[in-house]
């Protein structure tokens, strides 16, 4: 089982962008650990981070014929991209969304999602944890199929 991790703008910054929001770790500290979970779940991960749309959806796009799973942090994109969620739904791969900081406790524009549609789930304010359950969220789904 392969999955990839896709994460969008200002996730390079982590670890130094707004720490009391978004925890002390590094986006590398974040890939080091799901990379330790998915040996013990026998699951190939790998990850890739645009602060560029276009370069998410070219990502997504390319998926098709080699992931079965996605798990996707689209950041900011998450209320901004008509693009990112066509993609998603276009190559009708299961996604599972999730954010290290819980949107719905935020500003009122980020309580909305354009992206959670298109996937099978969302998972939200468990800062690094969230990929972990993204991990497990995937995996289960997928295993259920």
């Amino acid at each position: 089982m392969k999955i990839l991790f896709l994460n969008g703008p200002n996730l390079n910054l982590l670890g130094t962008r707004e720490p009391d929001k978004y925890g002390n770790q590094t986006l590398n500290d974040i890939e080091e650990y799901i990379k330790k979970e998915a040996e013990l779940l026998n699951v190939e991960v790998n990850f890739y981070q645009s602060n560029i749309e276009g370069e998410l959806v070219d990502k997504i796009q390319s998926a098709k014929n080699e992931y079965d799973g996605l798990v996707i942090n689209p950041a900011a994109y998450t209320h901004t991209s008509v693009a990112i969620r066509d993609a998603l739904l276009a190559v009708n791969i299961p996604a599972v969304e999730i954010h290290l900081s819980n949107i719905h406790k935020r500003e009122e524009f980020r309580k909305i999602s354009l992206t959670a549609p298109a996937c099978i789930g969302q998972i939200t304010g468990f800062g690094a944890n969230s990929y972990k359950l993204g991990l497990i969220a995937i995996t289960d789904y997928l295993k259920s199929l």
